[in-house]
Parts: C-alpha cells; sequence; structure tokens
C-alpha cells in the first residue's frame, strides 16, 4: 500500500481504540478522513482528535450510502470482513485494509505475533516482560499495550514489537511476524464469524506469509494449532506440557528450553506464581518465543518466575473469612472456564452467565459435574437458563442457585455465604458481559470491589 495518504478519501469503518489510534495517524498524514459507526455519535469519545477535521456517519444506518466514494477504507476489528457493503466496495476496486495491516506495511522492525483461543495476553505480556529484562528496545501493542499506529515514530530497525492478535485482525492480514506463536485454538467468536472452520482459518493467516527465516511456535498438544505447520515455510519449534519437544515443554516437574544441542532447565512449575496448568503452556510459548528473539536464559527464568499474570485471569482478589475469591472475568468462552475450574482443588463456588455469544456449554458442563470440589454454581444474567440446561444434562448433583441480574454486591454475598471456609469463589462466566456490565473489566471491576466490601 501506498504511504502517502495527504489527500485521499478514506473511510474508518468502527471508532473503537484501533479506530481512533488509526483516525490521529491518518489526520496527521493529511488523509480526508470519514468515520462510519453504528454506534450514535453521543456515544462516541472524539476527545483524541480534532473532531471538526474529519466526516462522521454514525447511527443504524451508517452505511445506507455505501463505500464507494473512498480510495481506501479500513474495517476495524469489530466490524466483519465480509459484510455486504465492503465486498461490493472491493468488487468496484476500493482498497480494503485495516490498521494491523498498515502498521505491518509500515513497521520498520521484527514482530513477534501471538494468536490462540485463550492466553493471548498473558503470553504476550510475559514475552514483552522477559526481553525487556534482557535489554531489548520492546514494546507490546495489538489488543493489549499501546495502540499500533501509535508506536510507528518510536520504531528503530533494532527494535522489537509483541502483538496480540484476533482472529478478527488476522482475517485479512497479507503479512506474517518474524515470529508467530500459536496458542491452543478451540471456538470463540461464534457471533462473529459464519462457522467454526471460517474462525480456525482466520488465524491461520498470521503464518501464510512467512519465509524460511521466520519462526513458528506451535502448541504440540492440540491437533489444530500443530496443523500451523502445513502453512507456513518458517522453522518450526513447538511447546508442550505433555512431552518433550524441540522448543520449550513441562517434564517431571520442571520446565524445560530444549533447542538444537543446547539444553536448559527453566525451574519447577510448583515454583510458578501463575495459577493453573493451562498457565504452562502460555509460559512455555512464552519460553521459546523470547528465547528465539533473543531473550537471555538468566532474563528467562527471572521473569517467569516473578510473573504474576494480569488482572481479570485467574486473579486472586483477597480472602475473607477463610474463602478465597478469584476474577476471572476475562474468561469469556467454556474453554477458558474449564482450564480456570481445572486449576483448583479447594471446595469451589463457581459464578457463570452473562450475554449469549452463540457458543455450547454441553462440555462445560460435563466438567462441572465431573468435579468433585465444585459444591455450588451461581448462574447470572441472559445465558443463565441455557447454562443450567448443559450443567442438568450433565447430571451435577450438587447446588445450582439462579441469580439472574442480581447485582454483583448481592451476587458476591450469596457466594460467600454459601462457601465453606478453605474454599474459593471463582468468578468465571464463559461468556460475554454485555447485559449486565460495561466489558469483562467492569464486571471484574465490581466483582473485586464487592469482594473488599465484604471485609
Amino acid at each position: 500500500m501506498k504511504t502517502n495518504f495527504k489527500g485521499k478519501k478514506i473511510a474508518i469503518l468502527g471508532f473503537g481504540l484501533e479506530g481512533k489510534d488509526l483516525a490521529k495517524y491518518l489526520l496527521n498524514e493529511g488523509a480526508k478522513v470519514t468515520l462510519l459507526d453504528q454506534k450514535k455519535g453521543t456515544d462516541l469519545d472524539f476527545s483524541v482528535i480534532e473532531k471538526e477535521r474529519i466526516k462522521i456517519i454514525t447511527g443504524e444506518n451508517y452505511l445506507k450510502s455505501g463505500l464507494l466514494n473512498y480510495e481506501i477504507v479500513f474495517r476495524s476489528p469489530g466490524v466483519y470482513r465480509f459484510i455486504q457493503e465492503i465486498l461490493e466496495a472491493e468488487t468496484k476496486g476500493v482498497k480494503i485494509s485495516s490498521a494491523t495491516q498498515l502498521f505491518f506495511d509500515l513497521c520498520p522492525c521484527s514482530i513477534i505475533g501471538v494468536t490462540g483461543t485463550k492466553g493471548k495476553g498473558t503470553t504476550s505480556t510475559l514475552i514483552y516482560q522477559i526481553l525487556k529484562e534482557s535489554g531489548k528496545d520492546i514494546y507490546l501493542a495489538g489488543n493489549i499495550g499501546k495502540p499500533m499506529m501509535e508506536l510507528l515514530s518510536k520504531l528503530k530497525k533494532s527494535s522489537l514489537v509483541v502483538l496480540e492478535l484476533s482472529s478478527f485482525q488476522l482475517i485479512d492480514l497479507r503479512k506474517s511476524p518474524h515470529i508467530v506463536v500459536i496458542l491452543n485454538i478451540t471456538e470463540d467468536h461464534m457471533d462473529w464469524h459464519k462457522d467454526r472452520n471460517e474462525y480456525v482459518e482466520a488465524k491461520t493467516q498470521i503464518v501464510r506469509f512467512q519465509n524460511k527465516k521466520d519462526f513458528a511456535v506451535l502448541n504440540f498438544d492440540y491437533k489444530s494449532s500443530k496443523n500451523f505447520s502445513k502453512f507456513t515455510e518458517a522453522d518450526i519449534n513447538y511447546f508442550s506440557v505433555k512431552q518433550r519437544v524441540k522448543g520449550s515443554y513441562v517434564a517431571d516437574g520442571k520446565l524445560f528450553l530444549e533447542l538444537g544441542n543446547e539444553k536448559w532447565v527453566v525451574g519447577k512449575t510448583k515454583d510458578l506464581l501463575l495459577r493453573g496448568k493451562h498457565n504452562w503452556e502460555n509460559v512455555c510459548a512464552a519460553v521459546c518465543a523470547s528465547y528465539l528473539a533473543g531473550a537471555m536464559v538468566d532474563s528467562i527464568k527471572k521473569t517467569v518466575f516473578s510473573f504474576k499474570g494480569l488482572e481479570h485471569r485467574l486473579e486472586l482478589v483477597d480472602t475473607v473469612d477463610g474463602v478465597t475469591f478469584y476474577n476471572d472475568s476475562f474468561s469469556t468462552n467454556p474453554q477458558t472456564t474449564i482450564a480456570a475450574i481445572h486449576s483448583f482443588e479447594e471446595p469451589l463456588t463457581l459464578i457463570l452467565g452473562g450475554s449469549d455469544k452463540g457458543l455450547n456449554y454441553d462440555e462445560m458442563g460435563r466438567e462441572i459435574a465431573r468435579a468433585q470440589n465444585i459444591k455450588n454454581v451461581i448462574l447470572i444474567g441472559d445465558i443463565a437458563g441455557i447454562i443450567k440446561k448443559s450443567i442438568e444434562k450433565a447430571n451435577f448433583s450438587s447446588e445450582v442457585l439462579m441469580l439472574g441480574k442480581m447485582k454483583m454486591s448481592e451476587i458476591v454475598k450469596k457466594s460467600f455465604e454459601i462457601t465453606p471456609k478453605g474454599g474459593v469463589v471463582l468468578l468465571s462466566p464463559s461468556t460475554a458481559s454485555f447485559d449486565m456490565f460495561t466489558d469483562y473489566k467492569d464486571r471484574g471491576n465490581q466483582f473485586k470491589k464487592a469482594v473488599w466490601n465484604l471485609k
């Protein structure tokens, strides 16, 4: 893509964080920018740009006039790539792009890209922390960290950028990172993608444009992740929590890094501050990828065993009168809730539910019924009835409480009352939050505040 945007008529579809970041960049480049968003104008935040320099079309009919009047249309992640208006514009010669694609086109340094269904944020942040400890000029962006376009002025050829990338961003990407990390690929965002095949196919874009000088770090324990080796020319490396591989793995309660003729013991899994075996996968991925990016082994060891994880991801909130509360509000699909359940052996009260994403909860229901330590399940939000059916189908024998859209303070109070001393209350909703909260952060923050108010 040409980097001269001066005087060009450009549309930005969607005005979230990425849209704002892109709008600022394009205005500075002299582009004639039109913002299109289905939200009402009063619901959008224009404080970061000069509003008078931008044309704004908002509301339900924001695409009524089509997209044929623009030279380039930049799609934000939330806008589905294959809506009729985008496809029509594309067939008539309008360039369709995204902020992610533009960043790849303009970035002067190596990119480490991380994708998967869950664990992207934890793994990306850990890679960033390791490389920072190793003295690298490193930046964290994508769905976490700094906005991408904002970074461009700071980057040098010797810099490194870690990008957390979703299927929304990858679906039409035409360049690949120098180092790619593929975590577990299960199922998510079925309310956006037409089916699971499209979701997985979108993820594969991250490796399809790699060459023999690049690296791919794949999860050996998932067939869908291992299959990415078919789509790349890069040097293939693996991580596993089940067996020895070329890369990083767990064996006999220890983390190993093994590449070529070199082998190191990183440390013992019991010394990790991150809770849950699923986090062993994230740690192994970060160990291998950061080493390939030039991290020192001592920096890997130091960082891995001091890393406490991210907010709203199995976050220890507090212990009140012998009951410990964990905030896993970032869990928005059944697979992450299953992983969270497996992280505890204590008597468990599980808080589930929210708005519907079109996912299937039967497997989660079976795992809940199988887990002998789950003593209570509290169901909240619009999807409570659907989850209840999945749990009942699995013959769960303990108590299920339907609290609906009760205030979080009352939900937490009830969970505290029914959980025995020495037990754990786990908020791991397994679905989206928009029926009751602004987003998963709001949900998690209200949970934490309610826990602290118990004291």
